[in-house]
Formats: C-alpha cells, structure tokens, sequence
C-alpha cells in the first residue's frame, strides 16, 4: 500500500503468499477473508497501538487502503 516502505518487496510478497496460502487450505470465500484481515487489523491495532495514537493509525491505514485500490 505505501509508496515507500523500509520492507523490502520480497518479505511483503512471501508474508502475502503465506496468508493467502492459509485462506487457500481452508477454502475461505472472499468475504471470510475480509473478514479475518479485518479482525487482525482490528487485534494489532488494540494490542500493538498505543490507545492515543489508535485512531490516527486507523485513519492513515484506511486512507492507504482506499488509495491503494484507485485506478
């Protein structure tokens, strides 16, 4: 989603393979797997997120979200 990322394409690309490899394995439809990237974003926001900085950081990655789909 970022422009510029300190990740390189490689661990992004491999992190991305095994997830959708695990939703693969279980035959998960799309919704379900909205659904479950949704409920992670939700879990590493409340257990890694500092509870003043949650909504900002909430904002920033909808916003990217959004743009990162744009045609």
């Amino acid at each position: 989603m970022a422009i510029q990322s300190k990740y390189s394409n490689t661990q992004v690309e491999s992190l991305i393979a095994e997830i959708s490899a695990v939703m693969d394995k279980h035959q998960a439809p799309t919704d379900l797997r909205l659904m479950v990237l949704g409920n992670c974003v939700t879990d590493l926001l409340a257990r890694k997120v500092p509870q003043e900085s949650r909504d900002q950081v909430a904002e920033q990655f909808s916003k990217a979200l959004a743009k990162s789909i744009k045609s």
